[in-house]
């Protein structure tokens, strides 16, 4: 059931001045895995992610999405939900297995026709359908094939991507074609606290190319069968890099995590060439001369018209002091193994005196301005969407069934505050997702963490908004974000 409370609406208060640009998108993301569940219905077989949870100490409490939020069989609520706060795009992913069960061959028509029904719904409800092609959950026949780590599996999502295309292509508009390559490359295959759960270096790396030549092929494929006026796509979680201190040492370990959590993206995609100091750095692990094949460079590069950014918070890096190693909090998760090959050494901080959230992240907003201007100053010309942004925190319902979240709400205002002065000086920002429409799985942490706008009993499957998504809806409705004094 969706409970929609009007009673619990934050009150009224002044309209805002200062609005956001005209035709600025509004809207809220989800993930398949994350929500869907009907995870062995009409034809889904396994994805790596479906193999990870069940392995024993692998994700907290031995959750599943075998069942998440349930989307699968309540979405038309949850595009009602969507509707009623005021969305005006939805951003989901495509559950491959779903509709492809074995990562080759002809598409399952009962996967498919989920997707067309909820875009449907979507559109009968003014709201504009974002598809992304693979938020992290490969189809385990392919991943026992090899994985990112083969060549094979970019030409697999380059068919898969046909395939989708041809079923949503007249009905979605706008296309994404991966979710953070870094975190299905590096925390999948090389801190292993992601699904598949491998650490190895090397094939890290050469899952990181293989997902950047996947992308390459798959705009091709896109731009081949869609129509022109379609728009084309891929979200980086990039990392807004700090160094610790003003040292040498600190601004090259920050040049190093630069490298290997960004421009190993960046660098082919949007410049065609891997940087220099990345192939330097990682010499030693893996051989590009013979990973990096003909051709490669110039499809990885085919150009797309927006691009994704994702952030939360920012990464602040030093070099260990003589005799140490790489240690701290670099927000990806518990592992002995590092994400970061060929900068292992690197060590990682949280900001000094800054808020946390219940992820044990630092809430620093000029890290969102700081990144969007870097990313305008690097790569000129070409518009930018904040595709994730939110903030976990310990929510629950009253006696009066309420969720109050002061803090998320504070959280938004302030990074939705940084992106409009990230516009204001000349970032070309299109628009935000919120992350996440529904509180769901949040990956190893299980149903430990809590992302949502909307509250989600698991038990019971009942939604109840938060404060924040109503005041997420009252920032919609004026297209501009109340005065700060407001939120107290």
């Amino acid at each position: 059931m969706t409970a929609v409370r009007p009673d619990i609406a934050p009150k009224p208060v002044p309209e805002a001045t200062t609005t956001f640009p005209t035709g600025f998108v509004w809207g809220a993301a989800t993930a398949a895995y994350q929500v869907e569940g009907a995870a062995a219905e009409d034809g889904r077989t396994p994805s790596i992610w479906d193999t990870f949870s069940r392995t024993p100490g692998k994700v907290r409490n031995g959750d599943t999405g075998d069942i998440a939020a349930d989307h699968y069989h309540r979405y038309r609520d949850d595009v009602a939900l969507m509707k009623q706060l005021g969305l005006k795009a939805y951003r989901f992913s495509i559950s491959w297995s779903r509709v492809q069960p074995t990562g080759r061959g002809p598409a399952v028509e009962r996967g498919l026709d989920f997707y067309r029904k909820l875009v449907d719904e979507l559109l009968e409800a003014g709201i504009t359908p974002v598809a992304t092609l693979y938020h992290w959950d490969l189809p385990q026949e392919l991943e026992d094939a090899g994985g990112w780590p083969e060549r094979a599996t970019a030409e697999r999502f380059a068919d898969y991507a046909a395939i989708m295309a041809g079923a949503l292509g007249d009905r979605v508009g706008m296309w994404t074609t991966l979710n953070e390559p870094w975190c299905s490359a590096f925390l999948g295959y090389g801190s292993g606290v992601h699904a598949p759960g491998r650490t190895e270096p090397a094939s890290a790396l050469r899952a990181a190319h293989h997902l950047n030549l996947a992308h390459g092929r798959a705009i091709e494929v896109l731009r081949g069968q869609l129509p022109a006026t379609a728009q084309t796509s891929v979200t980086l979680n990039l990392h807004q890099v700090r160094p610790l201190t003003p040292s040498p040492e600190d601004a090259d370990a920050a040049r190093r995590i630069d490298a290997v959590g960004n421009r190993v993206f960046t660098g082919p995609m949007l410049h065609g060439a891997y940087p220099e100091d990345l192939l330097a750095d990682t010499a030693h692990v893996v051989d590009w001369s013979k990973l990096v094949q003909d051709g490669d460079l110039e499809a990885i590069a085919r150009p797309v018209d927006v691009l994704g950014i994702n952030y939360y918070t920012p990464t602040l890096v030093s070099t260990p002091e003589q005799g140490g190693s790489g240690s701290g909090n670099d927000v990806h998760g518990a592992s002995s193994f590092s994400p970061w090959p060929g900068s292992e050494h690197v060590a990682f901080h949280l900001a000094e005196g800054k808020a946390t959230t219940a992820m044990n992240w630092s809430i620093d907003p000029n890290g969102l301005y700081n990144l969007l201007m870097d990313v305008s100053r690097e790569h000129p010309g070409i518009p930018l969407m904040v595709t994730e942004n939110g903030a976990a925190f310990d929510d629950y319902v009253s006696p009066e069934g309420r969720v109050q979240d002061p803090e998320r709400i504070a959280y938004l205002h302030g990074h939705l505050d940084a992106l409009q002065r990230a516009v204001a000086d000349g970032a070309d920002v299109r628009g935000y997702f919120l992350w996440s429409l529904l509180d769901n799985f949040e990956w190893a942490y299980g149903y430990a963490k809590r992302f949502g706008a909307v509250y989600v009993d698991y038990a019971t499957q009942r939604r109840t908004p938060k404060a924040s998504a109503h005041w997420y809806a009252d920032v919609i409705r004026r297209h501009a974000l109340p005065p700060l004094e407001d939120l107290a």
